[in-house]
Formats: C-alpha cells, sequence, structure tokens
C-alpha cells in the first residue's frame, strides 16, 4: 500500500494500528488524576484539562508527528533508525557503544510498556461493566478474569496472522474516535467554560498553585500521551503522510472527549470513572453497545502493541543485540506480518501477572508511565544530538525544548517507584539484561574462536584442493567475515576431508538502512573457491534460498558453525541456555533444512 493510490485506505489503516493505544487513554486518564484531587474544583479541572491538550500538542504533536518524522531511513521510523542514523555520524568508537546502549534502554523500556498497555487498557474497560444494572456487585477478581479471558484470547490468535482482523481495525477506531467526539461535545455545550482550558495558562497556573502535588499530577497527566511513540515507529509501515494526517482527527476527537469528561466533572465532582460515567448518563441506551466498542478499541489497541513488540524485536535480531528467536511467517503477501511465540507467551504471562498484581486500572497506573516518559526522554536526547550533527538549529533547539518537557515528566513519575512503579523497571530489565548477556556473550565467545587469516587458509586450500579427491556439486559455508575464516571451516575442508569441485563462502552482511536486499558473487578467491555476498536492511525478511536460485546456485549442501560451550561461570551458563534455547542463525533465513550440516566447535569460556 502507498500512499499516493490510496491516501483514505492509507488513514483508515493508519487509525486501526497506530492510534488503538493513545486512542483509549480517556478511559483511565482523568479519572486516574483527579483521584489526587479531592474534590475536584473548577480551576483544578480547567488546570489539568489545559496539562492534557498542551501535553498531547508538545509531546505527540510537536516531538513525534512533525520532529521525528523529519528523521527517517528510507520512511522507517523507530528507537533502532535513530541509533543507525546516529551511528553513521560518529567516528569515537567511545560514543558508539553509548549511543548503542541508549537505544538498548530504549527498546527494553518500549518493551515493559508494551505489557502494561494491554493490562491497563483491558482492565479499564471491562470495568466499565460496573456501571450495567445487575452487574454491580462484579467482584475485582471477575474483572481480573474476564480481562485475563480476553487477553489469552488475543495472545493465542497471534499464530494465525492478523491480516484478515486487521482490515476491521480501521472502520472500528473511526466508530469509537466519532463517539469520543461526539459525547465530548454534548457536554462542552452544556458547560462550555471547560473551553478555557485550551490557553496554556491554565496548566501553568495549575502547577504553580498545587506546586509539588501538582508536580506529581504530571506523573498521571502522561498517560494521555501513552502510544504517542507509536506515530514514529509505525511510519514505515504506512507512511508518514498517512499517519500525520490520521493525528489531526484522532487529536480533535481526543481533545473534544477530554474537555467533556471536565465538563461533565464540573456538574457530577463525584464521579469515579468519568468516561463511562458521563456515557452512562446521557446515553443510557447505547451504553452496553458503547462498553463492547471500548473493549474491541482496548483489543485493538493492545494488538497494535503486540505487533510493534514483534518488529522490535525482529529489528534487534537483525541488528544483532538480541538472540535469535524464531521466527514465524504468517502472510504470504506480507513478509512484515510475524510472529514470535516466545514473545508472545512472555507477554501473555506478563500481562496476566500484572492484571492479578494490581487488580484495578487505578492501582495499575500507578505504574505506568515510567516506561513510556524514559523512552521518549531517550527520543529526544538522540534526536537533539542529530540535529545539532546536521547543523540544523532550528529543529535542534526544539528538539532540546522538548526533551525537557519529556525530562520533566519522567522526573514526575520517579514518585511512581515505589507505588508499583518498579514492575515497570522489572519488566524493562528482563530484556535488558538479556539484550546485554547476548552481546557481551557474543563477544567473548568471537574472541575464543579460533580464526584463520584469508591468506594463511588461501595458501593451505590450494595445495588441498589440487590434491585431495572432491566430491561433485556445489557445497556452502556460512561465514561472517571473508577475512577470517573460523575454525568449523577448516575442520570440514582439512580434519574431515571435505571437499567439493565447487566450494562458495556465503556471508550476509547486515546494511544500515531498513530495507534493500542484494545477492552477489565477488572476485573468485582461488580455483573452487567463490564467495557470495547477501546484503540486507536491517528489516528485511530474508528467504535466503530464493536468492541463491536467483543467482542459479545449486548446492548439494550447507554447512554452517555451531558452539558447544564448557563453562564454570554462573554468567557465561546463563548465556549458554539463551544460546542453547533459540534456534540457531541458519533457521533465521529460511535455507533448505534437507541440506543442512551443522559442524559442532567446543569452546571453553
Amino acid at each position: 500500500m502507498t500512499e499516493k493510490s490510496s491516501p483514505v485506505k492509507g488513514i483508515i489503516h493508519s487509525l486501526g494500528l497506530v492510534f488503538g493505544d493513545i486512542g483509549t487513554s480517556p478511559i483511565y486518564t482523568l479519572t486516574v488524576v483527579f483521584l489526587l484531587f479531592q474534590p475536584p474544583s473548577q480551576e483544578n479541572i480547567l488546570g489539568v484539562l489545559s496539562l492534557i491538550v498542551w501535553t498531547l500538542i508538545t509531546l505527540v504533536t510537536v516531538q513525534y508527528a512533525w520532529i521525528a518524522m523529519n528523521l527517517s531511513r528510507r520512511g522507517e521510523g523507530g528507537t533502532i533508525v535513530l541509533k543507525e542514523i546516529l551511528l553513521s555520524s560518529l567516528k569515537s568508537p567511545k560514543m558508539y557503544g553509548f549511543v548503542t546502549m541508549l537505544a538498548i534502554i530504549g527498546v527494553s523500556l518500549l518493551i515493559g510498556d508494551g505489557v502494561i498497555t494491554p493490562a491497563i487498557s483491558i482492565l479499564s474497560a471491562v470495568e466499565g461493566s460496573l456501571l450495567i444494572p445487575g452487574l454491580e456487585g462484579l467482584s475485582k477478581g471477575s474483572i481480573v478474569l474476564i480481562s485475563a479471558l480476553i487477553a489469552i484470547g488475543l495472545f493465542a490468535i497471534q499464530s494465525k496472522g492478523t491480516d484478515k482482523v486487521a482490515g476491521a481495525f480501521g472502520p472500528l477506531m473511526i466508530v469509537w474516535f466519532s463517539a469520543l467526539a461526539i459525547f465530548g461535545v454534548f457536554y462542552i455545550i452544556e458547560s462550555p467554560v471547560v473551553l478555557q482550558a485550551l490557553n496554556p495558562y491554565w496548566g501553568l497556573k495549575f502547577l504553580l498553585d498545587n506546586q509539588f502535588k501538582g508536580f506529581i499530577a504530571l506523573g498521571e497527566v502522561i498517560l494521555c500521551a501513552t502510544g504517542g511513540e507509536a506515530l514514529y515507529a509505525d511510519m514505515g509501515h504506512l507512511g508518514g503522510k498517512s499517519i500525520r494526517q490520521a493525528w489531526v482527527f484522532v487529536f480533535m476527537a481526543l481533545v473534544l472527549n477530554y474537555l467533556g469528561q471536565g465538563a461533565y466533572l464540573l456538574k457530577h465532582p463525584e464521579a469515579k470513572n468519568i468516561l463511562f460515567e458521563m456515557t452512562f448518563h446521557a446515553f443510557r441506551p447505547f451504553y452496553v453497545p458503547f462498553l463492547l466498542l471500548s473493549i474491541l478499541a482496548t483489543i485493538i489497541a493492545s494488538q497494535a502493541m503486540i505487533s510493534g513488540m514483534f518488529s522490535i524485536v525482529y529489528q534487534g535480531i537483525t541488528t544483532r543485540i538480541m538472540p535469535m528467536f524464531k521466527v514465524d511467517y504468517t502472510s504470504a503477501e506480507r513478509r512484515s506480518q510475524i510472529y514470535l511465540g516466545s514473545v508472545n507467551w512472555f507477554m501473555l504471562i506478563s500481562v496476566i501477572f500484572i492484571m492479578i498484581e494490581f487488580q484495578e486500572s487505578s492501582r495499575l497506573a500507578a505504574a505506568y508511565g515510567l516506561a513510556v516518559t524514559g523512552t521518549m526522554t531517550l527520543t529526544g536526547i538522540m534526536m537533539t544530538w542529530i540535529f545539532a550533527m546536521k547543523q540544523k538549529p532550528l529543529f535542534s533547539v526544539i528538539s532540546l525544548l522538548v526533551t525537557l518537557v519529556d525530562m520533566t515528566y519522567l522526573s514526575s513519575n520517579f514518585y511512581k517507584i515505589p507505588h508499583g512503579g518498579y514492575w515497570s523497571l522489572i519488566l524493562a530489565s528482563i530484556p535488558l539484561g538479556m539484550i546485554i548477556l547476548y552481546k557481551e556473550g557474543q563477544k567473548r565467545l568471537y574472541k575464543m574462536m579460533e580464526f584463520m587469516p584469508l591468506e594463511d587458509f588461501l595458501h593451505k586450500f590450494s595445495r588441498v584442493y589440487a590434491s585431495s579427491p572432491k566430491a561433485g556439486g556445489t557445497a556452502l559455508f556460512l561465514i561472517k567475515d571473508v577475512k577470517e575464516i573460523p575454525f568449523y571451516i577448516i575442520q570440514t575442508m582439512f580434519y574431515h576431508g571435505i571437499l567439493y569441485e565447487d566450494n562458495i563462502l556465503v556471508s550476509i552482511i547486515k546494511r544500515d538502512d531498513p530495507f534493500g536486499v542484494t545477492g552477489f558473487f565477488k572476485p573468485d578467491l582461488s580455483d573452487g573457491l567463490r564467495v557470495f555476498e547477501v546484503q540486507m536492511g536491517y528489516m528485511e525478511m530474508v528467504d535466503v534460498e530464493e536468492i541463491l536460485r536467483e543467482a542459479n546456485i545449486e548446492e548439494r549442501a550447507v554447512f554452517y558453525g555451531l558452539e558447544d560451550i564448557s563453562t564454570v561461570n554462573p554468567v557465561w551458563k546463563l548465556f549458554h541456555f539463551i544460546k542453547r534455547n533459540t534456534p540457531p542463525f541458519i533457521n533465521f533465513y529460511k535455507l533448505p533444512p534437507k541440506k543442512l550440516h551443522g559442524v559442532l566447535t567446543k569452546v571453553s569460556m
């Protein structure tokens, strides 16, 4: 799908796949903020509404819809993309490591956030059923059980692919945002005084009047912008133009609804679950359909987050900061439709655990926001750095100001750490720990491996090839860098005497840009020894077998190296466990399984 061919279709798809998270924020944001201010005064209501409106303008419209979307690689966005853009401009190896660590922390925080989003969204929607006559006495346990069953159903269908379901997401979200806007306008007409909240004066006054309590309230206000990072992260799937155009509609609907909630709160200060109570109060015949629509919207929000997690982990695999998790392709038409079973079930277990641990969406809000603001701050730092290096002073200054706002929200969220926010950090620390362990383990393993310089290898290969019997046909040997020949090739050719008439060293190289795949022969190294290089963008789903066929390579066997790690060090034992329980890289590139031969090399760490 291209933006030029179908702009309307692009906008509808964006509504379904990008704005689910931020679109369901009105279910809980204002409710959670006003747990701090009881009873809510008119000044506090106007102040909070003003902060919400200007948070959406500053952090979503300016930071993501405008500034971040000016930084892309072939239309692709996200934390990994920012890392690649920044690394391509850096010269210092020390800075290289620092930027990589920033990106790793950003990715880890996004994964931690990805667990909390489905939990709070589904829980808050199901809690709306308490207003239905006859269901007022529904226990917390029952709400958690219903929410958990919805989550189980959602995660269970991931392996089937989401192509068909995704087609209905956009139209459903149009209905959802339209309903939010209509309900908001209804109450704004009743209390037009809330329109004053569009003036940032009320937000600043609120912060000055409430001081520390107002600062802490920022940690709840930020919930209105959760999911804003998806505008940038998903631009490669849908195009920046479609997402920006859809955001105009979403922004208007959200602002109208928040103002409507404020208007309802002015007349009903005792309200606890504001969105559902205002709907029940004025639109009672439509309440149950609206409740079902809200549950569908939260499922869509969760689906977008799950798909986003798969994409993030896939980027992590291709840029070699994450282990080679098993990847399944769920769509014959779109290779970007992927499923990672290990990630899927980790997220489901974590979501259910979080639901059981917190039981209520208002309590879960205490853990939510830390990861989001952390990701926004890291994005802001990297963007400011890039614009400064590119010598774009206007963008540098605006990006710096936005980053300072991000940091303010992040610091206000520190208050949440002892109140449940630590779970956000714990969840993020799992992928962070795994990434650091895997990267350091791979680095250590590479140092421990025996490599032969290419010149020495060619000298020995020429002698052995000329004097030894050879098997007919072609054999492929997978290799990282042609300049250094791994021990498994030496072992296979020289120790075991396995030589073919045609031996091809196949090197798979990750490029700095996200898309594009090319395969080509390099100059022959020796009689009977050739080099074939595959260059791939770091977001490509590569079918190496197909590339080999296009190059007229018909191999009889494919050899690759495997490591048998022996260690007494508990850290490297954990690394060995990860390596042993994730598929070898060979599975990642879709080579013919019947022709594969893994050659084991024993390594002591």
